[in-house]
């Protein structure tokens, strides 16, 4: 696929759209291998991933079901069950960190967008793949650390879950025209 098909492609899938159809390994390593190529300042690469298959995957559905229970000021059933479920109709799940450089000063909004860029690359990938993909950061991301261990300096940023869909059943987005997002400033007096 090029490039500009895969980014006109990429879609939130969201876990209700995945069919039961499981993502071999070696898929999985090369999704991740083309995150390792996001462009990072400094070559800090604040990228972490931690991948859920199987048991795992359902286990943290329960425990982000559970969490949800315990600290919510507003409980309800179907997000508590949306969380529990969620997890097991994945194909894999990706726990998204970024692990700060704690040597180097680099600021934390460069690493998020360096984390994210490399979120983007396993989007595309996934796309070009034929597998759906849905990030999620909810703020029970805060507990994560309950559920597995962090590294010092290390923040879980969300969930990006990955399936198998039904391409047939994707809506087709047509964007906003980009000349109502652009100001050409050719000249060196114009002004805003």
């Amino acid at each position: 696929m090029n490039t500009i098909k895969a980014i006109k492609e990429r879609r939130s899938i969201m876990p209700d759209q995945f069919i039961d159809k499981e993502i071999s390994d070696e898929t999985i390593d090369l999704i991740l291998d083309s995150a390792n190529w996001a462009p990072t300042h400094k070559k800090t690469e604040p990228w972490r991933f931690k991948v859920l298959k199987g048991d795992s995957q359902a286990n943290l559905g329960v425990f982000l079901a559970n969490k949800f229970k315990e600290t919510s000021i507003k409980y309800s059933e179907f997000k508590f069950n949306k969380f529990k479920n969620n997890s097991i109709k994945a194909g894999a799940i990706i726990i998204i960190c970024m692990q700060r450089d704690l040597k180097k000063i680099i600021p934390e909004w460069e690493e998020i967008a360096a984390v994210s860029m490399a979120v983007q690359n396993i989007w595309l990938t996934a796309t070009d793949l034929g597998i759906g993909g849905f990030w999620s950061s909810p703020k029970l991301i805060k507990y994560i650390n309950e559920f597995t261990a962090l590294g010092e300096g290390e923040r879980c940023l969300g969930f990006f879950y990955l399936g198998h869909y039904d391409k047939s059943l994707i809506e087709k987005r047509i964007p906003g025209p980009i000349q109502e997002k652009v100001i050409k400033l050719y000249k060196f007096k114009e002004s805003i």
